[in-house]
């Protein structure tokens, strides 16, 4: 199935509360609103996968996570595994009490859950404070509510916790000793809170507004203030977010791709997505569309029936991109986007890998064109190499800005940028090397002097190598070239390592402009952190194979009519 799955080093199931936790949630919560109102929960494999994750912990017994994100289609009941992780937030044993030799037992009310050797044995929190965060009050509903039920229903087992002095409120629900759960919107969340053991954010791809945005960093701000054993974490649920949107979801995604590249340093982010995946050409196809989303909706297909899906699908009223993002939990293009998503992934090593014959891994000896764009602070800078016999692009350096504090004075490393161009001379047989000069000139006219007599094609017939992109007419072409490539599938590109990734992400940040001289790329914004450098360098090299290819043709002999007698 498609599943983005991230966790931290270290991570294991066997040494999680999950254990403990998922028989507390199905010994002690019921559902809420909806077909299944009352019924004992019964957590299907992937919501029980995700709570051991959830607890993981470290080899002292301290939480692995202090944030998770759990993305999965609309109809999959995220809502519904806040809320009762909420109740075990609130009232369950959700943090560590030291580890069981084997036999030690855990009772709640009239339940005994007994720990196995090496198990680590759980407690609840002191004063516990749970917020549940949306956009609007109705939505907070959706997960307050069924904690709500769970404590005022006489059917279920929490209902008992009303002897004991649990006062449930229809905004909040007090808890002797200090805590409580409350449900809030963005006015009351920047006015008060500060002391939260555990916060929910429901539907974080909605949150696309300043007050939204600034609601979320100041609840993960305050978070910290509850220090020492109460270990403080917040979940986000959320389906996928519309590019573009600057929402807090397509920020944590940005994370993720950051952790996923080796960029971010002591992440505690747990990032779990699961989606369905299917080509724009394959989109009428009723029995491919079926599978991506039974890959999509994994267990959740038992109450969100295919045909239903499909019918959804197909009502010419709901515009495919929203199906995608929403029915899919796909990523979607962002207005402008240069490249679908879809063809780009379609044409990655570890796709290829399963669909069809992948390309060779790039060797010493190859025969490359490199392509260069280069920066000196805020942007990126990338050199790419492009085999000529099948242009597979492969990246060779990709240095950008860290997002993250303590780096405002940091600069692009430029003697290692011009180490990495020898060392692709010194491997690879570089027979084209087309490079953006603007503030890289001295470098770019160092690169013409040393390799210019080796390259078989030159950038332009005054300089080997510069090759300046702001020529709207040329670039346009350029990028009409390997746009074309990507969507005939006469091309492929390494996806599998940090490197990788990070030229997906930069091509998929490239949105068209249209130019005098035609279209062209840019940022979706000026001064926008998204970078797109790698994409730039990708379509020189990319034009350096295709000019030496042409020339490398042997040229079509000339007939001479003669008569026979």
């Amino acid at each position: 199935m498609p599943r983005r799955l991230i966790t931290a080093p270290g991570h294991s199931r066997e040494r999680s509360l999950g254990h403990l936790g998922t028989w507390w949630l199905e010994t002690f919560t019921l559902h809420g609103a909806g077909a299944m109102t009352g019924q004992r929960v019964q957590l299907n494999d992937e919501q029980y996968g995700f709570v051991l994750d959830v607890y993981a912990l470290d080899g002292d017994g301290r939480r692995l996570y202090d944030s998770a994100f759990f993305s999965r289609p609309k109809g999959c009941d995220k809502s519904g595994l806040a809320a009762k992780l909420s109740l075990l937030e609130a009232f369950g044993p959700c943090r560590f009490d030291g580890w069981a030799e084997g036999g030690e037992t855990y009772e709640y009310l009239g339940r005994v859950y007994t720990y196995s050797r090496g198990e680590p044995m759980g407690r609840t929190i002191t004063a516990p404070m749970v917020r549940i965060l949306a956009t609007e009050e109705e939505q907070t509903g959706n997960t307050f509510g069924t904690i709500y039920f769970n404590l005022t229903d006489s059917r279920a087992p929490l209902f008992d916790l009303l002897a004991w002095g649990v006062q449930p409120g229809l905004s909040k629900i007090v808890i002797p000793g200090g805590g409580q759960i409350v449900r809030s919107t963005s006015g009351a969340a920047s006015k008060d809170g500060g002391l939260e053991t555990f916060v929910v954010f429901d539907e974080t791809h909605l949150y696309v507004t300043p007050q939204l945005r600034a609601m979320y960093q100041t609840v993960t701000d305050n978070l910290g203030k509850r220090a020492g054993d109460a270990e403080p974490w917040y979940l986000e649920t959320t389906t996928m977010f519309g590019p573009g949107e600057e929402s807090v979801a397509e920020g944590t995604y940005e994370l993720a791709d950051a952790i996923a590249e080796g960029k971010a340093r002591r992440s505690r982010l747990l990032f779990d997505h699961r989606y369905g995946e299917i080509s724009h050409e394959d989109w009428r196809d009723e029995d491919k569309l079926a599978d991506a989303f039974r890959e999509a909706y994994g267990d959740s297909l038992a109450w969100n029936p295919v045909e239903m899906l499909l019918n959804r699908a197909y009502d010419p009223r709901r515009p495919v991109a929203r199906t995608r993002r929403m029915r899919l939990n796909s990523v979607t293009e962002g207005e402008n986007a240069w490249i679908e998503i879809e063809a780009w992934k379609s044409r990655g090593h570890g796709r290829l890998a399963v669909d069809r014959m992948p390309p060779e891994p790039l060797k010493r000896g190859d025969v490359v064109t490199l392509g260069f764009d280069g920066s000196g602070t805020n942007d990126a800078t990338a050199l790419i190499a492009c085999r000529v016999s099948d242009r597979y692009l492969f990246p060779l350096l990709i240095e950008e800005k860290p997002d993250m504090p303590g780096h405002d004075d940091w600069e692009v490393d430029r003697p290692s940028v011009d180490a990495a161009v020898a060392r692709a001379f010194a491997k690879y047989t570089v027979v084209g090397f087309y490079a953006d000069p603007p503030l890289w000139q001295d470098y770019v006219d160092a690169w013409a002097k040393e390799y210019g007599s080796q390259l078989k094609v030159h950038a332009s017939g005054k300089h080997s190598v510069g090759w300046w992109t702001k020529r709207d007419v040329q670039m346009a072409l350029a990028l009409e070239r390997l746009h074309t490539a990507v969507a005939l599938g006469t091309m492929a590109h390494e996806d599998l390592t940090d490197l990788g990734r990070a030229l997906t992400r930069h091509v998929l940040n490239a949105r068209r402009w249209s130019r005098r001289g035609g279209t062209v790329i840019g940022k979706e914004k000026k001064n926008s952190p998204k970078k797109i450098d790698a994409a730039v360098a990708a379509a020189l090299a990319f034009e350096a194979a295709a000019d030496y290819a042409a020339k490398s043709q042997p040229a079509k002999q000339a007939s001479v009519p003669f008569a026979i007698r």
